[in-house]
């Protein structure tokens, strides 16, 4: 019987080969790009995120060549950094050191919605970070409350529906950035289940006749979505 030979398992790369083969991967297409969408391509090399997550899966999980990548700085190192960090492995201090470098929505999201609403530190962080007046450290408090309501599948309602209250406070923050992550949120919460629809529909029909516009806006555009068809059906299929 011929035995099998076993593939050798690869050595993980140094944080500079990594920047190296980003750079090579890099176009300048992409690079011109990025301005479309409102992410800062100074530092950047013009990697696709997709390319950027298949790299990620070729180098698995780990969080000290994560920690390396971050600190190199790039765009691309540290979206890499978000996706190959082990959630197990991020603590309080790494979530606040690095919302404290978060200078586009890309980076911010990306952190929040495949690495930090994976910690068992998200939600102090939602609380924390919303009292911030940093505009995306604030942005990075309702990306991960919208994350955790998108991911936490089997998680009780009251977190959420206790988080609504921080939506309302802070809905008359008119920095772009802010208001559309607040809005992602209560678009996110009020999709979970039947209560939360309701209590997030209550709280958007409040905010809909606010005297300020951002608020306004916020409330509005989650209306169109919460009372629209996909949600209704999403909550129908939840209920079956």
């Amino acid at each position: 019987m011929t035995k099998r030979r076993s593939t050798p398992k690869q050595a993980t790369p140094s944080a500079d080969d990594v920047v190296a083969r980003l750079r090579r991967m890099g176009k300048q297409s992409v690079r011109e790009g990025m301005a479309r969408f409102a992410i800062p391509s100074d530092n950047a090399f013009g990697v696709a995120v997709g390319e950027m997550r298949n790299y990620a899966k070729e180098i698995g999980r780990n969080h000290e060549l994560a920690a390396e990548l971050w600190e190199a700085g790039w765009y691309e190192a540290r979206m890499l950094a978000c996706f190959v960090d082990d959630p197990k492995e991020v603590t309080p201090t790494q979530m606040d050191r690095w919302a404290k470098d978060f200078d586009s929505w890309a980076i911010c999201d990306t952190a929040c919605f495949h690495l930090f609403d994976r910690t068992p530190h998200a939600w102090s962080k939602v609380r924390q970070w919303a009292k911030r007046k940093d505009e995306f450290v604030r942005r990075a408090s309702f990306a991960l409350l919208a994350s955790l309501a998108l991911h936490e599948k089997k998680g009780p309602d009251e977190p959420f529906a206790e988080a609504l209250a921080l939506i309302e406070r802070y809905s008359d923050d008119d920095r772009n950035f802010v208001k559309k992550a607040i809005n992602w949120a209560l678009r996110a919460v009020g999709q979970r289940s039947r209560p939360l629809h309701a209590a997030s529909v209550a709280l958007a029909q409040k905010l809909a006749v606010s005297e300020t516009s951002c608020t306004r806006w916020i409330a509005k555009d989650a209306l169109r979505e919460l009372n629209g068809p996909v949600v209704a059906k999403r909550l129908k299929n939840r209920m079956a």
